[in-house]
Formats: C-alpha cells, structure tokens, sequence
C-alpha cells in the first residue's frame, strides 16, 4: 500500500496475555490486576467444560458460570445475562469461548458497564473489536461502543485444540474477512495495512495445516495470532459490503456466522476489486496470487468448506428480500451498494460459482 500522510489511527486500550496453557494460569491474574473479585463467566454450550475450568482457576473470584451464550446473540439472552449478573453481584465479566460467548459478555458490558476479559477458543477476532452486535426480531443490529472493548484478553493456543476442523477453517476464514475489508476502509492506515497483510499471510498458511492435522499446535498458534491481527484491523476501521450482508444473512436468516463469512468472502471483494487496488497489491502479495477473490474461493474449496448460500440453507427465494434490507443501510463502501449489484453478489454467492 502506498504510504499517505493523511490517516488518522486510534489504538485500542487492552492488554493481551498469548501462551499455552494462559486461560487457566494467567485468567486470575488478568482479573486480580483489574481490581476484580466477583466474576460472572459466560460460555456457550459447546464451551461449557474449558469455561467450567477457568471458573475453577477463578475460585471464590468466581461468581457463576452462565453457559447459555448463542449465535448473533438474541435480545432476551442478553436480558437473561444482564439479570444473572446483577443478581449475582458481579464486578466483571470473563466470556469463554467463540465470537457468541464474547458477544454476551459484550452485551452484559454494554448494558451494565462492567469490565469484561475475553478468553477466545475460536479465530472470530470479536475479542479485539468495540463492536457489539444484538439480534431481534429477525434483523442484527451492530454498534461500537468503548465499554464493550474487553479490558484483558488472555489467549491460550491450547483452547482451540478442540475447535472442530470445519470450524477451524471457517472461523480463520471468517478472520480473514476483517483484515480484507479493513485494507479498504475509508479510515484504514498504513498500520492497519502491516497488520492486514501479516495476518492474511499467517492464516493462509496455518489453515491448510490444521486441515490435514488439526492437533498441531504450531499451526494453533499461529491462526489464533493471525486472528488477533485480524480482529485488530476490525476493531480499528469501518465495516463495508462484506460485514453488511454477512450480518443481514446472519440475523434476518439464521445462517451461521463463520460459514456465512466465508461464502460471502470472495464475492463480497470481487464486488469492490474495481474500486481498491491499492487493497488488492497487498492481498496480491499475502496470498501469492493475482487474483485474491478467486485465491479466497479456491482455498475454501480446498479446505472442504462450504462456498455457496445454498449449502447453508438460504433458499434462492430469499436473495431480493436480503439485498434490498443490505442495499437499504447506509454505510460506508469503496464502491456504490445498489439493490442490483447486491443481487447480483448474492446470486452468485448462491450458486458458488467463481467470482
């Protein structure tokens, strides 16, 4: 990327802890230099067991564990999570798991005020962003807010040893999606552009790795540094047309989060490439291609991830429904969003032809 002297760059107030073994030995920790001695610790069910661990770690710190963190994080979980924190009299938050569990802890931290450390098992980045986002009535809302940004953020390799192989690929995939968008932001950096093109590079090799041995713990670490640069360059720029749709598809059609990412991916950048070329020579030379949309479609493929709207569930007959609610939001995107050419985006994301 061309260096400009005309950016503007906040960094983000956290502290990050990155070793085998840190959710257990370094949680209490993080939560006694926080001043903290009454944690609510919330998980999704899948995450019930490492989340039970690290309240163990937390002993009489513990408060509770709330083990009822879903997708897109609906309203009335978020009310039923505000309430068990305030009946218990918690002093914090520590959200273990994916980017659901960390989506609850934010809405308690959105709601409530109170700090919130952040112990991720997936590549969503959610960890490194001041974004919140809450579902209701079938539609997603998203919002940046400081006091969601977790105060700790304690990542452990070993934690997503567990992750499944197809979710390993499509959650790093889903990683990838905020460092691509990010390169083309209107308040992207020569910084955010360092840290774009590294974490691209990192997760693209990591993934064909952790797909042939999902036990390999260099490749682990790695995909889970890859995802915290990431998640960086989300929590540091605006969401365009990628973030959109993936969060109308999300939340107005139930399809999962990291599968929808990766689907939209290649598509949603084929859209904007004649806008970004300055984005492209750096995904050019991350990935090892000249053609980045196409790179992303054939990774996912190769991968054995899903690379169609169709194979998630979306029924053709929704595509003019999604692209008028996406073309219907104002937001910030290299090229013009119209209600065609997101139709069209979304035929062919349906189809999974290549961009």
């Amino acid at each position: 990327m061309t260096f400009s002297g005309d950016f503007t760059y906040e960094s983000r107030p956290g502290r990050v802890v990155f070793r085998p073994g840190a959710a257990v030995t370094a949680t209490p920790s993080e939560a006694e230099r926080l001043g903290l001695r009454c944690l609510l610790v919330v998980c999704g069910s899948r995450g019930e067991a490492v989340a039970r661990a690290v309240a163990d770690a937390l002993g009489d710190s513990c408060a509770g564990l709330h083990a009822e963190a879903r997708m897109h994080v609906p309203v009335e979980d978020a009310d039923r999570a505000v309430a068990v924190a305030r009946a218990a009299g918690a002093d914090g938050v520590v959200a273990v798991g994916g980017g659901s569990s960390i989506g609850l802890g934010k809405a308690i931290a959105l709601r409530t005020g109170l700090p919130l450390i952040a112990v991720p098992s997936t590549y969503s980045g959610s960890e490194m962003t001041p974004v919140w986002g809450l579902t209701e009535g079938g539609a997603k809302r998203t919002g940046r807010d400081p006091s969601v940004q977790p105060r700790s953020v304690v990542y452990d390799p070993e934690l997503t040893l567990s992750l499944p192989a197809a979710l390993t690929v499509t959650s790093g995939i889903n990683a990838l999606a905020h460092a691509v968008e990010a390169l083309y932001a209107p308040d992207t950096s020569p910084l955010i552009a360092l840290m774009a093109e590294e974490g691209v590079r990192a997760m693209t090799e990591a993934l064909p790795r952790l797909a042939s041995d999902p036990a390999d713990r260099a490749a682990r670490g790695q995909a889970l540094y890859a995802a915290w640069l990431c998640g960086s360059c989300l929590g540091s720029t605006t969401m365009g047309l990628h973030h959109k749709l993936c969060h109308a598809l999300g939340g107005g059609f139930g399809l999962p989060h990291a599968e929808t990412h990766t689907v939209v991916l290649p598509y949603a950048l084929a859209y904007n490439a004649p806008a970004i070329p300055e984005a492209l020579t750096v995904l050019k030379r991350a990935l090892g291609t000249d053609d980045p949309p196409h790179a992303l479609w054939d990774l996912a493929g190769r991968l054995g991830a899903p690379r169609s709207l169709a194979e998630l569930g979306l029924q053709e007959t929704d595509l003019a429904r999604a692209a008028v609610q996406v073309a219907g939001q104002p937001y910030a995107n290299p090229r013009p969003v119209t209600e065609e050419g997101v139709r069209a985006v979304l035929r062919a994301a349906h189809e999974g032809r290549r961009p």
